[in-house]
């Protein structure tokens, strides 16, 4: 079987965000966030869950951290929780929180694991949203001073900083369709938001740059867009879909402008009430555009568009119930290949990181507590081999993020979809390796990738 290897010092990582796996919702001064005022909201969480306990991770994160050392990590994606530092959003800090993520990082870096934090991911200080969240730009100074803090403690050991996970799911989910906190559903405060939380990245760099040596960047959600049909409509539904989707973030922080053509689809549209980009002030495009050192990448699937019956862009499935994971998301490794060429190809980012990249899958523990989730390992493989091969071509890749590292509180999901290596109890808290944990331990030592996800399971108990 043919061999696949990474390059010397290749980051192998798993990940993870804090309001979905610490809990501790109420403790040592951390005060409420966006998302637990949205769940709860009767209805908003499908299965009528919580954040408030989750994994538990704040006061489990030793045992997290042997899981990550069994597993040979090189580096841990985490994201800090905002309301744990600064519980009114600005002002007082609380020493505590600072307290927690000095001690996480001082035992990462013992451990030989390079932490690799998340500024923002998602869960914004309830006090904030209360003076207009995201949508008021005093959210942008906020934002700038918690950056500020955060790089003053621990700007000397963190050598990654990411300021934002996935702007596009802030504005688009959380203040277009309402699928996520704070739920709201207005288009042009989506847009108005979208321009807050880019403009708060470029603000936030230079503010990171005084206090850290590190590599500083932003985390992207991009999905390729393919035509249903090589129809003309709907070759035009995947460009414009693309326009909205994916240029609207990478062309305002590598090129210094949003895209003329999706502006014109969103004046279409009526989003965009007052002027073109009312929200758009003298300095704001040449702030976003901040040279970075990264672009993190997370990828799960592409999307198919043709144009729908009124001409709008409309996403639909191609393949079989059996070729989707729990999220109804097709596995197409090939799209990451084909995002990572164009996104270097097209926007030059000194480096790149797949930040995120997984498959839900709800296998469980059988009776002698075996965890046999082939098709997760099938998914993982295939896209290794699609980063390898987007490797090969040139693109500057720099490491690989499974997400997740344990099973945790997906969002708007709840707790009934499984993204991690590690299976949990939400119950009592166990935490078990699945097969794939086996396996990519296996990948990460060998630092390479085979032909075929062949594994031997027999190898889980050495």
């Amino acid at each position: 079987m043919a061999v696949h290897a990474f390059p010397e010092g290749f980051l192998w990582g798993a990940a993870t965000s804090a309001a979905q796996i610490e809990g501790a919702a109420a403790e040592h001064g951390r005060a409420d966030s966006i998302w637990d005022v949205f769940a709860r909201e009767p209805g908003r969480i499908a299965d009528g869950s919580s954040p408030a306990v989750a994994c538990d991770h704040y006061h489990r994160w030793r045992e997290d951290l042997d899981a990550m050392r069994w597993l040979g990590l090189s580096a841990y994606r985490f994201s800090i929780a905002w309301p744990r530092v600064l519980p009114a959003g600005r002002g007082v800090v609380n020493e505590a929180g600072l307290d927690f993520y000095d001690r996480l990082v001082d035992a990462l870096l013992e451990a030989g694991i390079r932490p690799f934090a998340t500024l923002y991911h998602w869960d914004l200080p309830h006090a904030l949203q209360e003076a207009g969240g995201w949508a008021a730009r005093g959210t942008v100074d906020a934002f700038v001073a918690y950056a500020e803090v955060m790089a003053r403690r621990l700007g000397d050991r963190v050598m990654h900083w990411a300021t934002h996970n996935e702007p596009w799911c802030i504005a688009h989910l959380g203040h277009e369709t309402g699928q996520q906190a704070p739920g709201h559903r207005d288009p042009a405060e989506a847009l108005r938001v979208a321009h807050h939380v880019l403009l708060s990245h470029g603000r936030a760099v230079p503010a990171l740059r005084a206090h850290t040596r590190g590599e500083i960047g932003i985390v992207l959600n991009l999905s390729p867009a393919w035509p249903a049909t090589p129809r003309a409509e709907d070759v035009e539904a995947a460009r414009r879909f693309d326009g909205t989707f994916n240029r609207w973030y990478l062309d305002p922080l590598f090129r210094g402008r949003y895209p003329a053509p999706a502006i014109a689809e969103r004046v279409r549209r009526g989003h965009l009430a007052g002027g073109p980009l009312p929200f758009v002030e003298a300095g704001d495009m040449e702030a976003i555009a901040v040279p970075l050192d990264f672009l993190g990448v997370n990828y799960y699937s592409r999307t198919v568009l043709r144009a729908g019956a009124d001409g709008e862009p409309e996403a639909v499935r191609v393949v079989s119930e059996r070729e989707l994971t729990d999220m109804g998301w097709e596995v197409y490794p090939r799209g990451l290949t084909d995002l990572l060429v164009r996104v270097a190809r097209d926007y030059r980012p000194p480096r790149i990181y797949i930040t995120e990249n997984g498959a839900a899958y709800a296998d469980g523990p059988d009776a002698a507590g075996v965890i046999a989730d082939r098709r997760r390992i099938e998914y993982l493989h295939g896209h290794l081999l699609a980063a390898r091969e987007a490797l090969a071509t040139g693109v500057p890749l720099g490491g690989w993020f499974v997400w997740s590292l344990l099973d945790n509180f997906e969002w708007a999901h709840g707790y009934d979809r499984r993204f991690g290596l590690y299976w949990v109890d939400f119950a009592t808290g166990r935490r078990l390796p699945k097969e794939s944990a086996f396996w990519y331990r296996d990948v990460v030592a060998a630092n390479a990738i085979g032909d075929s996800p062949q594994y031997d399971a027999a190898r889980r108990l050495t």
